[in-house]
């Protein structure tokens, strides 16, 4: 397997696939027609030196990715809107440019603002929460670390039980199966087989890469990172680990980046915890599902000479 460094995410009825400073986002719109967007996106930062910089590149691309990801979900969502609100929108004859522009701006804004939110509740129900908890345990086990290990493990149960309890509610059920439709496509390209629905329906629903095994890893590697921050004020100790995420992430970001262009034992023992969490988060899709991933691929990258390039075409 190549590392084409293409990746995405599924967002509703659709895939969004991204590749360099090139995104495209393909909907199944309800009237069963595939609309593909391409955009481009430079990211948070355009210093090339700065994006280099290990770890730092790390917290960088988790931000973008959450920017990213919520803005592309919330253009998808745009398609499946009331039928009295799409009418309103198309009976628009015209529209100025500073309105436009306005537009523009408060959508910025919203994507931004939810974000953040989003960041705050993650941080609050699978950081803070898992703190408060472990607190209990010290009144019966003297040592820290073993604390540390029980909050971990805390932090892990309460993550695996959120993925599981969502993944029975029909829209992400089908978010799930896109997701598994946009690894299939990028597992086809990069073992070398030509992009077609028969062979993306043989590939794996399962990659390394995966923002699933990247979620995996912070809490992972959170525990390690927690090991060692020791200090007697439960406020003190909270906030060094909060202040802490960020960098958890650009380590957990590196691992990932390791795991996609290497094979060998260790990768598969890292990439193991996160490989298996995709068994929730990614289903199998179908032949449309599997369409809408190929026709976001195509549209942001050339897969016919990616692999004569690497030389694991087809013969």
């Amino acid at each position: 397997m190549k590392f084409s460094g293409v990746g995405g995410q599924a967002v509703m009825e659709g895939v969004m696939m991204r590749n360099k400073d090139y995104y495209a986002v393909a909907v199944r719109k309800p009237d069963k027609e595939i609309e593909v967007k391409v955009s481009e996106y430079e990211g948070i930062i355009k210093n090339k030196r700065i994006r280099k910089i290990p770890v730092l590149r790390g917290m960088i691309a988790f931000v973008e990715s959450l920017y990213l990801g919520m803005s592309t979900l919330m253009y998808s969502a745009s398609f499946f809107e009331d039928e009295e609100e799409s009418k309103e929108s198309n009976s628009r004859e015209s529209i100025t440019k500073n309105d436009s522009l306005k537009e523009s701006n408060s959508q910025g804004i919203m994507i931004a603002g939810t974000v953040i939110v989003s960041i705050l509740l993650a941080v609050g129900l699978f950081f803070v929460l898992p703190y408060f908890i472990s607190i209990f345990f010290e009144k019966f086990i003297k040592s820290n670390f073993f604390v540390v290990f029980l909050e971990g493990i805390t932090r892990l149960v309460i993550f695996i039980l959120y993925i599981s309890l969502i993944s029975f509610t029909p829209d992400i059920k089908r978010v799930y199966m896109y997701h598994g439709a946009e690894h299939k496509c990028i597992n086809c390209i990069e073992h070398g087989h030509k992009l077609t629905v028969e062979n993306v329906r043989k590939s794996s629903k399962h990659h390394k890469r995966c923002g699933t095994s990247f979620l995996i890893l912070v809490m992972m590697i959170s525990i390690v990172f927690f090991m060692f921050i020791q200090f007697d004020s439960h406020i003190v100790k909270l906030l060094v680990r909060l202040i802490c995420v960020p960098l958890i992430a650009g380590v957990s970001y590196e691992f990932i980046q390791l795991a996609g262009k290497n094979d060998n034992k260790f990768i598969d023992l890292v990439s193991a915890p996160g490989l298996w969490m995709q068994r929730i988060t990614t289903k199998e899709p179908d032949d449309d599902m599997i369409e809408v991933g190929i026709a976001s691929v195509e549209a942001v990258f050339d897969w016919s000479k990616w692999q004569k390039e690497q030389r694991i075409y087809d013969l």
